[in-house]
């Protein structure tokens, strides 16, 4: 028997892969995105500054809220949930019983309502104490039933489940299978219409199941089947999402995965086979549901943001105390140079990943803005510098930060977790979308104009006809956008003279807006219908943007500390700055790599490697992975020969 998910990997074209993924894109911009203009060399720095400033009862719920979540924190055992590998019941029970399974969910459905803002405080608070509580809470509110049902349910599906979720139901989105990751056109799990019509039967297998272990309702994407009615009414079907009971017949939780970091996640394999799920869950119209995926994440993203920001947090802790405490040839290695340019790269990218999440949540809770592209760059930019942070952190800590926390204790000394932290930071990189997919993502949209004005001329599959006719319209788009892109505010000494010494930072991102324009134009005149395939000069754009985002998000949180809180003002300019002078070094360094790179040798290297050409770099080791399993497990529909490992908390 052939499984549905070897089907898909020989049957879906990487055209019909594309449009699967245009199709789910949202392509209307009907509110500004100050992201989309660094972009296209358009810096409208009214639009981040003055920092947005939340709702007084906002704020005064948020603060509530957090110091009693904080008092229940400080009975919780982070060392205890590493131990174990698991979340005790009584935690959860505990965590219930403050609300925060219901941060995000409105006061109207039982939920507490909360900003993202302060959701993200929470994460960053919970995180803290072990990561594992962050990636449960956020697995359930940022991407699991609350939002997609807040946002696309029917009034009667949120009677139903937000009440369900806020009252402690865990929950978990369902979407990665053993063979299928971000090219979700390969889907292997479907849902078909069962002969009663009025419900659907569902069957596959689902893979990386956060919270699946433990959850009570999950959302799940399948695909439904093409069809027609005996009336002659035709459905395309296509991917849907469901919501469904993890107690209904025929769902088994084949395996609890384990993982280099965050133990103590309730991660599976989920098994469904013939599971009757009513039409009434299903979640908007069939073949809505990778839309709906994709909108959830829009600001489901931010969770992880605020995760990182407790890791550069508690890393700049660390670094400062143990570099006092810590003496070399005479002198605190804190003083020494090369430890020194750590500790200063951790406390200014410590602001910097406060200020990149704040502003990006601040503006979503407002409304008024588009954050699509600041929240994939807050996740993206923040997972990269923070694991960079954790990383640091280890090497201040020199053979301390190779040992566990157990074992420091042991032989009596402070228990500090460092590995414990990088081992726990590694997966944000790859959660909620990879680095390499998020920086697609965003370079889609960052060139969008670009395709836009292009038309044929984008496309490899146009004849030189309709080419010499998009020509046409494509000159007459940039006669008018490129002349903008030659002078700016940039160029004026005085521009941005509000911000003090940080005027000159914002000078220089607003002449980088304009020049990272142009080398996406210029990339778009020599590779035209290629330039999908350039992902390493796609990426470098992406990175560009990033930093510059974060370097105008830092100056305009220093200018409102200085407003708000004068006693903060000070420091708060030389962080700021201080992350500016680091981000511009990469900043130049990327722009230099746009045309000044080993991308055609690297990439002519990799096909040899893929070819089998160098086979003999490899002898002299052994593999102890052979012969232990196939690379990617099978995942032919049908009925569970494991045991249900699905277990209830309450």
């Amino acid at each position: 028997m052939t499984s549905a998910t070897e089907n898909k990997s020989t049957d879906v074209t990487a055209a019909e892969a594309r449009a699967v993924a245009e199709a789910a894109r949202e392509t209307e911009w009907n509110r500004p995105s100050f992201a989309k203009g660094l972009y296209l060399g358009d810096f409208d720095l009214g639009l981040i500054h003055p920092w947005p400033q939340a709702k007084a009862e906002d704020i005064e719920r948020g603060e509530e809220f957090m110091a009693k979540l904080a008092e229940f924190c400080g009975t919780m055992s982070g060392r205890m949930i590493e131990r174990n590998a698991k979340i005790p019941d009584e935690y959860l029970a505990g965590l219930n019983e403050l609300g925060v399974f219901g941060m995000k969910i409105p006061r109207e459905y039982g939920g507490l309502g909360l900003s993202l803002v302060y959701y993200g405080r929470a994460l960053a608070l919970l995180g803290s104490v072990h990561p594992s509580l962050g990636a449960l809470i956020s697995a359930h509110q940022s991407i699991g039933v609350p939002e997609p049902v807040k946002v696309f349910g029917t009034s009667e599906q949120k009677r139903e489940y937000l009440p369900r979720c806020a009252a402690g139901a865990i929950t978990a989105f369902l979407l990665t299978e053993p063979d299928v990751g971000s090219d979700p056109a390969r889907m292997g799990c479907t849902a078909v219409p069962a002969d009663d019509g009025g419900s659907y039967l569902l069957d596959g297998v689902k893979l990386w199941t956060t919270n699946g272990v433990i959850a009570e309702l999950v959302v799940i994407m399948a695909v439904v089947p093409a069809r027609t009615d005996p009336d002659g009414t035709a459905h395309q079907g296509g991917i849907t999402a469901f919501v469904v009971e993890m107690d209904s017949p025929g769902i088994t939780v084949e395996n609890r995965n384990a993982f280099m970091g965050l133990r103590g996640i309730e991660n599976g394999v989920t098994r469904f086979h013939q599971v009757r799920v009513p039409a009434a869950n299903r979640l908007g119209r069939e073949g809505q549901g990778l839309k709906i995926a994709l909108t959830t994440l829009n600001t489901g993203r931010l969770s992880i943001p605020g995760l990182c920001v407790a890791a550069g947090k508690w890393s700049l802790k660390i670094a400062r105390e143990w570099s006092s405490a810590r003496t070399q040839w005479g002198r605190p290695v804190g003083k020494h140079e090369a430890v020194g340019k750590k500790i200063a790269f951790i406390a200014a990218t410590t602001f910097a990943l406060e200020a990149v999440f704040e502003l990006s949540a601040e503006m979503a809770d407002a409304g008024q803005k588009d954050v699509r592209i600041e929240a994939a760059l807050a996740k993206l930019w923040s997972t990269e510098l923070s694991y960079l942070v954790a990383d640091e952190l280890v090497q201040i800590r020199g053979g301390r930060g190779f040992e566990t926390a157990d074992s420091l204790e042991a032989r009596g000394e402070r228990a500090v977790a460092a590995e414990q932290l990088l081992r726990d930071m590694r997966i944000n990189r790859i959660f909620e979308g990879s680095s390499e997919i998020m920086r697609l993502l965003i370079a889609r949209e960052a060139v969008d104009a670009h395709l836009s004005a292009a038309g044929e001329l984008a496309s490899a599959d146009a004849t030189l006809q309709e080419k010499a006719r998009a020509a046409v319209g494509a000159s007459g788009f940039y006669a008018k956008w490129l002349p903008k892109l030659v002078a700016g505010a940039g160029m004026d000494p005085r521009s941005y003279g509000e911000f003090g010494r940080l005027a000159k930072q914002l000078r220089y991102v607003e002449r980088a807006s304009r020049r990272l324009a142009r080398q996406t134009f210029y990339g778009m005149g020599r590779w035209q219908a290629k330039l999908e395939y350039k992902q390493a000069f796609l990426g470098r754009i992406v990175d560009i943007g990033a930093e510059l985002f974060a370097m105008a998000a830092c100056c305009s949180r220093a200018e409102m500390l200085l407003r708000t809180v004068p006693e903060q003002g000070a420091a708060a300019y030389e962080l700021a700055e201080a992350y500016c002078e680091q981000a511009r070094i990469r900043v130049d360094g990327y722009f230099e790599q746009l045309w000044k790179n080993t991308d055609d040798v690297d990439h002519e290297l990799s096909s040899n490697v893929l070819a089998g050409d160098y086979t003999w770099l490899e002898a002299g080791i052994l593999d102890p992975s052979e012969g232990t399993g196939p690379w990617i497990a099978d995942a032919s529909p049908g009925a569970s020969l494991k045991e249900d490992l699905h277990r209830k908390y309450r």
